[in-house]
Parts: structure tokens; C-alpha cells; sequence
């Protein structure tokens, strides 16, 4: 039987190339404009990918922030607001409080949300029964990629490759992970890494690339694994290699490599007996008491 994270995953292609032929052309951040990028868990982690892209664009200034954590008094010209509920504590406070003109994406259309932002963009179709969030967040990633200009046809050809590969036994078996990115793709190795610990309860860190030898390196071993999304630094691979660790590197999109490593935190939760779609101790929203 298909578990729902199962099916949400193996959707992503489909839902990538329906966010990219419907780009919203007047809710979205426009050329100039000095914008914070705000969502919890895995939203921050999307949060960081687009603000890396956008700056990396030349479209503006742009900082992610854990809503919890946003600076509401700095002046912003737009407050970007990414909750897959809508329901999220921490981003409806901080919605209802900033002054700052503020867009939504959202995949609930009956949620608080759509009256706390002054606009909303509604993915329903990318929503989720599936308390772990695949789908959506890869989702408005790619509706976020294409509103800067990207053309995203290989990342989706290279997405339709990840959901149906095969996966190499070593990385299902691993002891341990550490993710690795560069610019836009550190938010995806956190995401990465946020997956496996969801799904699996798995020992994963993520970290920018350059970093990892920083100290971080010190853990590689064999069992386990280095695992880079996007194009690793020169000599990397042949150290993680040299103390008998894995070292992973497709050359996929990194938003496509993300679908990866979300089908091995699900294969993992099989191997352990765990049930994907109901994490521990997780719900979908965070809604905490007044």
C-alpha cells in the first residue's frame, strides 16, 4: 500500500510544471524591492533558498527569517509569508503585526492566513494529507524559481529522474548524513536533513559546503554520508572519501536531488517500522495557546 508522503513525492514533477505555466504576475515580489521571506520548519528552509536566488538575480535585497525570529521594525518594502497550513502561530502574529505590505502562499484557501496577508497565492493543488511537507515546499520553490525568470524544464526532467530511480542500498542503510549546499541549495540541505529526521528519526546535519570541513568533517566515517546538492568545492569528495564515507553528488537540480533524499528518508522509515505520514511528535501546524 502507497503511503500519502509516497504519492506526494512521486507528484512533484507534475506539480512543478503546473506552478511554472501559472506565475502570479502582480502578488509576487517585484524588481527593487527590499523583501523579508518568513516560514517555520520547512518554509524557513524555502525561505533561504529564494532569498539566495533572488539576491543571487540582482532583484533586490532579500532576508529569511524563522517567523519567530523576523525583526518586525526593519524597514521592508514586502513581507513574503510561506505556511503550507496557513494556520501557523508564529506567522500569523507576525503578519497581524507588521505594517509592512505582505503576500501569502499558502495551500488552504479556508485558513486565517487569507485575511492576515493583504494578498494570497493558493497552491490547493500541491497541498498535502501527509504531515510531512514534500510536495508543497518543492512546490512554491518552483513558482518562486520561475517568477525570477528560471527556466525550470531540466529541473523537472531531472525531478521526473529522481522519483523513479533506483536508490542505492548504501544510502538506506547509512548510520549517518550530513547534507551539504551552496547559495540558494544550504536552505534545501537543511530541508534535506529536516526530511530525514522527520521520517526516520535519522542522525542528519546539514551545513553550507565550504563549512564542512570546518570541523564538521570530523564525523564522516564508513556508514556514513556526505551528500551534496548542487556542484561540490574542488577536493571535497576525496577527503569525505579518504576516512571511508560515502560522498554523494548527481549532478541534478539540487531542488530535484531534494526528491532524493526524501524518497530515502521514506524508505528508511519502512526499514525502522516507522509510518512516514505520522511523524512523532509532529502535527501539521504548530497552533500554540494564547
Amino acid at each position: 500500500m502507497t503511503t500519502h508522503t509516497e504519492a506526494e513525492i512521486a507528484s512533484q514533477p507534475e506539480c512543478w510544471r503546473r506552478a511554472v505555466e501559472n506565475v502570479p504576475t502582480d502578488a509576487l515580489p517585484s524588481p527593487g524591492e527590499r523583501v523579508a521571506v518568513i516560514g517555520c520548519g520547512t518554509s524557513w528552509f524555502i525561505a533561504m533558498a529564494y532569498a539566495a536566488l533572488r539576491e543571487r538575480a540582482g532583484l533586490g535585497e532579500t532576508d529569511a527569517f524563522a517567523a519567530s525570529e523576523a525583526p518586525v521594525g526593519r524597514p521592508y518594502d514586502r513581507v513574503l509569508a510561506l505556511t503550507r497550513s496557513g494556520t501557523t502561530t508564529e506567522v500569523l502574529e507576525l503578519l497581524n503585526r507588521t505594517r509592512t505590505r505582505s503576500t501569502a502562499i499558502t495551500a488552504d484557501p479556508n485558513t486565517p492566513v487569507m485575511t492576515a496577508a493583504g494578498q494570497t497565492i493558493v497552491l490547493d493543488y500541491a497541498d498535502e494529507r501527509s504531515v510531512v511537507q514534500t510536495r508543497f515546499a518543492t512546490t512554491q520553490l518552483a513558482l518562486l524559481r520561475a517568477s525570477l525568470g528560471e527556466d525550470l524544464t531540466q529541473a523537472i526532467a531531472d525531478a521526473e529522474q529522481a522519483v523513479s530511480a533506483p536508490l542505492p542500498d548504501e544510502l538506506v542503510a547509512a548510520e549517518q548524513y550530513s547534507f551539504l549546499g551552496t547559495g540558494w541549495s544550504v536552505g534545501l540541505a537543511q530541508e534535506a536533513a529536516l526530511k530525514m529526521r522527520e521520517a526516520s528519526r535519522s542522525w542528519t546535519e546539514a551545513y553550507p559546503a565550504m563549512e564542512y570541513r570546518h570541523g564538521p568533517i570530523s564525523i564522516a566515517g564508513p556508514s556514513r554520508v556526505t551528500w551534496m546538492l548542487g556542484t561540490a568545492p574542488e577536493g571535497l569528495r576525496e577527503q569525505v572519501e579518504a576516512t571511508g564515507g560515502t560522498f554523494v553528488e548527481s549532478g541534478l537540480d539540487p531542488m530535484a536531488e531534494l526528491i532524493r533524499a526524501q524518497r530515502v528518508a521514506v524508505a528508511r522509515a519502512f526499514a525502522k517500522g516507522l509510518n512516514p505520514d505520522e511523524p512523532l511528535h509532529l502535527t501539521r501546524s504548530v497552533i500554540l495557546s494564547s
